[in-house]
């Protein structure tokens, strides 16, 4: 009997193929709740505080984020915060590199 091939994770995927990755930190519990939102972090791949996990940029993680965005961080940045709010709203990326083509279009 052979062995199946291992599969990789969507992120290890993604980066192969130059796509947008994401860093989505649990930060808050979600003890108090509603249960599609415990459920929203555990389908991210969240299952203790400050644990971070790394996720291709594709709008069903962006609608998963804005869902939980009072119980996570995105890239070190809170995702309830304007910044961010403001990347999700526009469709733009919301990797690390969204931080720096921001302050390229203000300067």
């Amino acid at each position: 009997m052979s062995r199946s091939p291992v599969t990789q994770t969507a992120a290890e995927a993604a980066t192969e193929t130059g796509a947008a990755t994401v860093r989505v930190t649990y930060r808050k519990s979600a003890i108090g709740y509603a249960h599609d939102q415990k459920a929203t972090v555990a389908a991210l791949g969240l299952r203790r505080i400050r644990q971070t996990v790394e996720h291709p940029d594709t709008p069903a993680l962006r609608g998963m984020v804005q869902k939980v965005r009072h119980l996570v961080s995105v890239d070190g940045v809170p995702a309830d915060s304007v910044e961010v709010a403001a990347r999700l709203a526009a469709g733009g990326p919301l990797g690390a590199g969204a931080q720096d083509a921001s302050l390229r279009r203000e300067s």
